[in-house]
């Protein structure tokens, strides 16, 4: 799992203002390097260059970032705009995030304070000679960078922000956290198989209300060591808690004032917010899904199709619970309970069936993906997608007028019902 110094990188460089400082302080660096190491430049090297004409081509290059970066801003925000409208607001985080865009952006304001700096110096007479040679070859240097990135941005904004491309991102999150968790089940701590807990524990309240955004597990197995106990966590990343949840249990450790400290200690490296994210957070990316197939599914949007693509995505992201899961104890302190098949079908799937209760299509897709799941692991999926079938056809049957249909559907859903194991079992751990 991420640890804290990958997270927190992570989700700095999420910010589109961090390759932004990165590459306008580059072209900082840039125009000071040609003052500083102008005396280094042999002569032999040093042809005559205008101040003149540096300035007019500086000038140029100023100008015309001004204008791109404030073209592709306002293009930016129509994307945002429109994968909010078209698809789901959660799904925007995603185009925030966007590599390509963060960078070509970037490059044009670093660009801009590249020109603006070179402009002010050479108006002040900063450089010599040979820093008019370094100060042209770096303004060559970045033309082609610029060029480069155009080339980029304009075949890039021929998908960004389309719903074919927010869907696409919102599936390759998915997979990524259901990837990144199947690799390591309980995130390296011992499996918890009963969430109640002994007699005798102490919990840690959440005092605050929110969602666990990140767990320091590394942090929290260290403080754990160091006072003898065992850490029972009761919340994934995800899991929305009030000021009274508790967050974990405690089990054995110090006495007195010293456990108060440790309890403050634990208690750190739980990070609680008002928004989700992917990283650690697989059902995340299927309420996301989810709600894609909703709204294509709502009067105003009419959109059946997309309802049926998505629901086949998901499919595809929990089909990757193919593999036999097996506990990696990293954090032999810590005990925390593995993904439930139940809960991420419900996720997935509850929506969609709701909203297109009346729409036989949406219904067929809809059983026939779960009656897939069922047959790809009996074990894990047949259950969930028992409940799941069971509860879309109370839908069906309180909007749908052909009792043909209702058949066919009811057909497929006995399927499923008939791989259901007689000891039933869902949770990740079954498959050990």
């Amino acid at each position: 799992m991420l640890s804290s110094f990958r997270y927190r990188v992570r989700r700095i460089m999420s910010h589109i203002w961090a390759p932004i400082t990165a590459y306008g302080l580059l072209g900082l660096f840039t125009a000071i390097a040609a003052r500083t190491f102008r005396s280094a430049i042999p002569d032999a090297w040093v042809f005559k260059i205008g101040a003149d004409s540096i300035d007019s081509l500086l000038n140029i290059l100023a100008s015309s970032m001004l204008a791109v970066t404030t073209f592709s801003v306002s293009i930016m925000i129509t994307a945002f705009t429109n994968a909010s409208g078209s698809a789901t607001p959660r799904a925007s985080l995603l185009l925030k995030a966007d590599s390509t865009a963060q960078r070509v952006l970037a490059s044009f304001i670093g660009a801009f304070i590249f020109s603006l700096v070179g402009i002010i110096s050479l108006q002040i007479g900063v450089y010599g000679e040979g820093g008019r040679v370094i100060l042209f070859a770096a303004t060559i240097f970045v033309l082609a960078l610029i060029v480069v990135n155009l080339v980029r941005w304009i075949g890039h904004l021929t998908d960004f922000g389309r719903l074919a491309d927010t869907v696409d991102r919102v599936e390759t999150a998915a997979k990524g956290a259901m990837k990144e968790r199947l690799r390591n089940p309980w995130m390296g701590a011992r499996p918890l198989a009963d969430r109640t807990p002994p007699a005798g524990a102490v919990p840690i309240r959440a005092q605050s209300v929110g969602h666990i955004q990140f767990i320091n597990l590394q942090d929290l197995n260290a403080r754990a060591e160091k006072a003898g106990c065992t850490v029972m966590i009761a919340v994934t990343p995800g899991t929305f808690v009030d000021a009274q949840a508790d967050l974990a249990h405690v089990v054995g450790g110090p006495v007195g004032p010293d456990f108060d400290d440790l309890l403050a200690g634990l208690h750190a490296c739980f990070e609680i917010g008002m928004t989700r994210s992917f990283d650690q957070d697989p059902r995340f990316g299927m309420i996301t899904l989810s709600e894609i197939a909703s709204r294509a599914l709502s009067p105003a949007v009419n959109d059946p199709g997309t309802a049926i693509d998505v629901i086949r995505r998901v499919t595809r992201v929990l089909s990757l619970w193919d593999t036999a899961a097996a506990p990696q104890v990293t954090y032999p302190h810590l005990a925390i309970t593995g993904l439930q098949a139940s809960d991420m079908m419900r996720d997935a799937f509850a929506a969609p069936a709701r909203d297109g209760a009346a729409l036989y299509e949406v219904q067929v897709a809809l059983q026939r993906s779960l009656l897939a799941l069922a047959r790809l692991d009996p074990l894990i999926f047949a259950a969930a997608a028992d409940d799941q079938a069971a509860r879309a056809m109370v839908h069906a049957r309180g909007a749908m007028a052909i009792d043909a249909d209702l058949t066919h559907l009811q057909a497929i859903a006995d399927q499923t019902a008939a791989l259901v194991p007689g000891d039933g079992g869902d949770v990740l751990s079954s498959r050990t």
